[in-house]
């Protein structure tokens, strides 16, 4: 006989906190939002990564690529680049990240003397960046004869095939560093001399690095940016339990710092294959495992060796695998049993493995109710499909814009691979929809307000800390009317009045 769960199935729509007393102690400026990324020996160590917010974005084709990558991880929280797509376009967009931010920065736009100003204007257009480094080979550790930045051309003026060599700025009138230089040294330098990039060089002339002005100020703008050791930023990425075996070894290449494996159900046998075949060739590379929704579906993946757990089925906003499937769990019950499965394997075993919630956030306040409710970070995929950051396209509808949004189960994604059925799986049906969502404007302007949000709900539950929040939260569940007794009601709105 089946065996039935006679508890209501809940979402966090469901849920209010509870005021604690808010003291000096967990004022909003002093909460502090950082949490465990992979799984450490609570109590004896600390973990190998953390999140600076406890913030992902989702795997998919419509909001995790390299571009939001960087904007999140400057924040503090951490992308997943989808793995919907070529093997060697994703380890691109790793590579691309590693090499934005680390204070010493490897040219990846470079070019000889013999190249032409259409060459020039087609680099800049394909990798973004406005200054190219001239080197005898045209690769990024060739002798270094000058740079060219939009300074040295007019489009207006010179001829598309006019050489690089006759409008660049020559090595002998650059101010360059010697290769040894520390970054505080570089910094000085082009404060002193009010330049915006300083190339470092070996004593053969050979290019090395350049460090930017712009990355000097965009740190001091965004304290909380998510470096690892070497300073650059960080970044995750999707996998599948496919074609793993060729896929994770660029990516590792690439310089990826975790994995996450992609799949609308993550209790399987080819998942638990993954992750063992991850651990076992690549032993310092983190990775997590899921979707599951309950206490059976962690301990397997905690077994398996996963770095983290991600949790939830059916709860995002293009996911329609419960429609079609009927399998899935509302989020809030799932959190909440994975989270005390999680609390049990750690007294077990002395590990504290974080767990993810997936799916299911509405609002703001509903990733303080995950944390809450247990989840160490969310990930989120429609929150960030609204942003200037994201690959999808801004398309006018009317007096607005809106965003495409597309799931990964859906026939435009095409990403079949991430369900963990056999080798031969073809669906024949959908499991996500293709979608528009209000277009919101720039990542951080958005997130600034969700996190002032956040620390000033978790001040009112007299937390400083999510581990503090997991001990003390109180929560009530609430009717429908109480739920619409929350929001405006029995007024007449304002509406485009100014």
């Amino acid at each position: 006989m089946a065996y039935i769960y006679n508890e209501v199935s809940r979402t966090f729509s469901e849920y209010l906190l509870i005021p604690n007393l808010t003291t000096e102690r967990c004022a909003p400026d002093r909460v502090d939002l950082s949490t465990p990324l992979v799984k450490y020996r609570r109590g004896e160590e600390e973990p190998e990564l953390k999140l600076n917010i406890p913030i992902a974005s989702a795997i998919m084709q419509s909001v995790s690529n390299d571009t939001l990558a960087i904007a999140l991880a400057r924040c503090g929280g951490i992308s997943f680049i989808y793995g919907s797509q070529p093997v060697e376009s994703q380890a691109e967009m790793v590579r691309k990240v590693k090499k934005y931010k680390s204070g010493f920065v490897v040219s990846d736009s470079n070019l000889r003397v013999d190249n032409t100003l259409k060459d020039v204007l087609e680099l800049k257009k394909r990798m973004g960046h406005s200054t190219i480094a001239v080197t005898d080979d045209g690769t990024s550790n060739g002798k270094l004869l000058g740079i060219v930045t939009s300074r040295d051309y007019r489009i207006s003026r010179d001829p598309l095939d006019k050489k690089v060599g006759d409008f660049m700025t020559p090595f002998s009138k650059l101010i360059v560093g010697r290769l040894g230089i520390t970054l505080s040294e570089a910094n000085d330098i082009i404060w002193e001399n009010k330049l915006n990039c300083l190339p470092i060089v070996d004593e053969n002339q050979k290019l090395h690095y350049f460090v930017f002005r712009k990355d000097y100020d965009a740190h001091k703008e965004n304290p909380y940016e998510l470096l690892d050791k070497n300073k650059r930023l960080m970044v995750g990425a999707g996998i599948n339990t496919r074609d793993y075996e060729e896929r994770v070894p660029a990516l590792v290449d690439a310089g990826v710092d975790i994995l996450c494996i992609d799949s609308s159900d993550g209790f399987s046998v080819w998942q638990k294959r993954t992750l063992e075949y991850v651990k076992s060739n690549f032993k310092d590379m983190k990775i997590g495992g899921g979707n599951v929704v309950d206490r059976e579906g962690f301990l397997y993946l905690a077994e398996a060796g996963a770095d983290f757990v991600k949790v939830g089925i059916g709860g995002g906003s293009i996911c329609i695998t419960r429609e079609q499937k009927g399998i899935g769990r509302g989020q809030a019950t799932a959190v909440i049993e994975v989270a005390k499965a999680r609390d049990e394997y750690f007294e077990k075993t002395g590990i504290y493995i974080p767990i993810c919630s997936d799916g299911g956030t509405v609002h703001d306040y509903h990733i303080v109710l995950a944390l809450a409710m247990g989840a160490d970070f969310v990930m989120m995929g429609r929150y960030f499909a609204r942003f200037d950051e994201s690959p999808s396209k801004k398309v006018k509808r009317g007096n607005s814009y809106v965003k495409e949004y597309w799931g990964e189960g859906s026939n435009r994604a095409r990403n079949w691979q991430r369900y963990d059925l056999g080798e031969s799986t073809n669906l024949k049906f959908e499991e996500g929809v293709d979608s528009y969502v209000p277009y919101a404007g720039k990542l951080k302007d958005n997130l600034e307000v969700t996190l002032s949000k956040i620390k000033s709900t978790m001040s009112s539950c007299g937390a400083a800390s999510i581990p503090e929040l997991q001990q003390n939260a109180r929560l009530t569940l609430v009717s429908s009317v109480s739920i619409v007794e929350g929001g405006a009601h029995d007024v007449i709105l304002k509406e485009n009045e100014y």
